[in-house]
């Protein structure tokens, strides 16, 4: 049997972005004979350690010194570089093998931030990480994302309160920017609407949002969850969920992966930068009235315009089919 093929994956950050990547693990690891490590931030080993096809994870501290001395000797024969920053260019040189990197379009998103000129292709994110993987010979079968959850993360239903053991709603309320989120307000309103048993998921730092998003919509329909589990019993709750509300975040790719009908909701990013949910049944929800969207291609801390119009005029007229009763 020949020998395997030794690769490198390069993705340092962050959670949702490390998740799109995991076709391409899969495809490579089901198609060709190769051995995979992947490097990463340390923070994010979690989201790797139970996936099958991984062969080796590396992980990044703060010094990068010290592990490339370890990456020399490993001598793989590739690196796919899914980053694509001034980091992994170092590692690329310091290997100094054949490397297949993906285009971060870069100059097309500040063409459509700053002057809302649109020549941004229609491909998804993940279709650009796959594009590394042509010398390989290797395709995308299309069975989307994968999470892998390990047992002991496995939150089951009947540790939750019986207003929500029979069936919810998942709703990621967190975001790494705050013009990425739904004002609180607004998400009470959107709570009403949902008008079902929510859970609330996100971090502890969205703790606070949510308890002010049960204590006005009542702990009938809202369990605030944030900063209660960690991010794979998270991910649990979400593949238990009927449906999944979300902002354009991390748990949005996970449901995802659970093949979830999942209600994007997006503010001052838009799901033209390919990042929307990918191959799964999904609804976007989004204010296209307005000239000053998107502002950014990441997100800021405040509407730089001062009137975020973009999450305070989002519509909630659409149906919610998937729930019993008129939504």
């Amino acid at each position: 049997m020949n020998k395997p093929v030794k690769v490198l994956i390069l993705r340092f950050s962050s959670i949702g972005d490390i998740v799109l990547t995991t076709p391409v693990i899969r495809c490579l690891k089901q198609q060709a004979n190769v051995e995979i490590h992947y490097f990463t931030k340390s923070k994010f080993e979690f989201l790797l350690t139970d996936n099958p096809y991984v062969d080796k994870i590396w992980l990044l501290d703060k010094d990068i010194n010290p592990i490339l001395k370890q990456l020399k000797a490993e001598h793989f024969d590739y690196i796919i570089d899914l980053h694509a920053n001034i980091r992994t260019l170092r590692i690329k040189l310091a290997l100094g093998v054949k490397a297949f990197s993906f285009d971060k379009l870069n100059v097309l998103k500040w063409l459509r931030t700053t002057f809302k000129v649109d020549y941004l292709p229609d491909i998804h994110i993940v279709d650009r990480y796959m594009d590394t993987l042509g010398a390989f010979n290797v395709m995308n079968e299309g069975q989307g994302l994968d999470y892998f959850i390990p047992y002991k993360d496995n939150v089951e239903t009947s540790w939750l309160p019986m207003t929500h053991q029979q069936a919810f709603v998942a709703y990621a309320i967190g975001g790494q920017h705050n013009t990425k989120k739904l004002p609180v307000p607004r998400m009470i309103e959107l709570c009403r609407k949902i008008n079902f048993p929510t859970v609330l998921l996100g971090g502890k730092e969205d703790f606070e949002a949510g308890e002010e998003i049960r204590k006005a919509v009542g702990d009938e329909l809202i369990l605030n969850a944030c900063g209660k589990y960690n991010f794979n019993q998270s991910a649990s709750l979400i593949q238990k969920s009927l449906i999944v509300f979300s902002h354009d975040t991390g748990l949005m790719h996970v449901a995802a992966a659970f093949k979830k009908k999942v209600y994007s909701i997006w503010g001052n990013t838009i799901p033209g930068f390919g990042m929307y949910p990918y191959k799964t049944a999904f609804e976007v929800l989004e204010n296209n009235n307005l000239k000053c969207r998107p502002c950014s291609k990441i997100g800021y801390k405040a509407c730089p315009q001062k009137h975020f119009k973009c999450m305070n005029e989002l519509s909630f007229d659409f149906p919610i089919k998937e729930l019993p009763g008129d939504n």
